[in-house]
């Protein structure tokens, strides 16, 4: 048994010393001041890298804030609102659907053929509920 631990003992001391001979290489290939200056170095770089980024956003988060881009979105919202009154036009009786809307350009076209379709209404209560049915589409 006695034996048997020296034996032991002599592989876990040949163990450490290749170990050790290993660490004294790696330390040889990697120098720590020198890492130290390579990652001062990328880090640096990649701060410059953050505020290029940044400015290259707003670049182009400036040049799509154009006004034709205000006037395309305004031209579509539009188009949906025309199309809703479209849908609200067609479930409206039809006495009073006396003239057909084609297609309101804006808000203004809007009420005036909203008072075109008023005309042919009579009775007031129809009135009001077209009033409430385009303050709907309008919002």
């Amino acid at each position: 048994m006695h034996l048997g631990e020296l034996v032991a003992t002599a592989r876990t001391v040949g163990h450490l010393s290749k170990s050790a001979e290993v660490m004294k290489l790696v330390s040889n290939l990697m120098k720590a001041p020198e890492v130290a200056t390579t990652m001062q170095e990328f880090s640096k770089e990649m701060t410059k890298a953050g505020v290029i980024e940044e400015m290259v956003n707003d670049a182009v988060d400036s040049a799509l804030d154009s006004e034709d881009i205000e006037e395309e979105t305004e031209e579509e919202v539009e188009k949906v609102l025309s199309a809703i009154a479209g849908e609200t036009l067609s479930q409206l009786p039809d006495a009073v659907r006396k003239e057909r809307i084609k297609q309101p350009v804006s808000s203004q076209s809007a009420q005036q053929q909203a008072e075109t379709i008023a005309e042919g209404v009579d009775d007031d209560d129809e009135l009001d509920e077209i009033r409430a049915r385009l303050a709907k589409v309008r919002s």
